[in-house]
């Protein structure tokens, strides 16, 4: 998950994950500049947080809180641990 210091969504999106028992590795693109660039090729976004589980971009909160609300995040947090 990329994230900031500074980002509500980015604590909301932490504390949903926990939650649902997932555990994830926080990227701070606040204090590295070529993360910053590098979620950026790989999302095409430029806001935080940029949540991926596997290899799958979620996006961001509102999208993670969408995909369990649909029924497709227990199977990806199954699928990825």
């Amino acid at each position: 998950m990329y994230t900031t210091a500074v980002c509500p969504y980015c604590v909301a999106a932490k504390n949903f994950l926990k939650s649902r028992g997932a555990t994830w590795r926080e990227v701070r693109v606040d204090l590295d500049f070529e993360a910053r660039r590098r979620m950026m090729d790989l999302t095409q976004r430029s806001s935080v947080p940029q949540i991926f589980i596997g290899e799958r971009h979620v996006g961001g909160y509102d999208d993670l809180v969408a995909l369990d609300r649909a029924g497709g995040l227990k199977p990806l947090l199954e699928g990825s641990a």
